[in-house]
């Protein structure tokens, strides 16, 4: 058992998860960047990411209810377990830390706010957010509140220059 901890280690840090991930059967589109820390669980062969789809740290998939566990050794729930997949659609955002359950399905243009827990579908076009996740906007009513919260100077040549002296330089304190 070990041993088996310490490879997995070894490849996960070789690899990335992501590649791990895939080796091990997700579905993976064109575009798509995971940050450190994401969890495909034991069975990433049930997770579709789509094309362009962005995965925040630590970011946890869950395809399988462990909760079944206190009663399926009773006669009458013997073998009741639990498994869904889960799809992300394209061009969608995952936030940090949220975490996706069994058999969602993102859709296409979507962004899941950090620290979410989404039990339940994602309509196309959405923003969810919450414990559970509900959905709290459009993705177009998200992106003019987000485009009217830039800065009035933004200079994304700077941006792209420094980013780190461009952001101390124009973001209040």
């Amino acid at each position: 058992m070990f041993i088996k901890k310490v490879f997995w280690k070894i490849r996960l840090s070789v690899l990335g998860r992501l590649k791990v991930a895939v080796k091990a059967g997700l579905k993976c589109g064109k575009g798509v960047t995971v940050m450190t820390g994401a969890e495909f669980g034991s069975e990433p062969y049930l997770i579709t990411l789509g094309d362009n789809v962005r995965i925040s740290s630590f970011v946890t998939f869950i395809t399988h209810d462990g909760g079944s566990w206190p009663f399926r050794r009773q006669e009458e729930y013997k073998g009741v377990v639990r498994f869904g997949k889960i799809k992300v659609g394209d061009n969608s955002f995952i936030g940090a830390r949220s975490t996706i359950m069994p058999g969602v399905h993102i859709g296409k243009n979507c962004v899941v706010a950090a620290g979410a827990v989404v039990t339940k579908d994602v309509p196309d076009n959405s923003v969810v957010a919450g414990v559970p996740a509900r959905v709290i906007s459009d993705i177009y009513t998200y992106a003019d509140k987000m485009k009217s919260r830039m800065p009035a100077n933004w200079d994304q040549q700077k941006y792209k220059e420094n980013k780190r002296k461009y952001l101390e330089e124009i973001l209040p304190d």
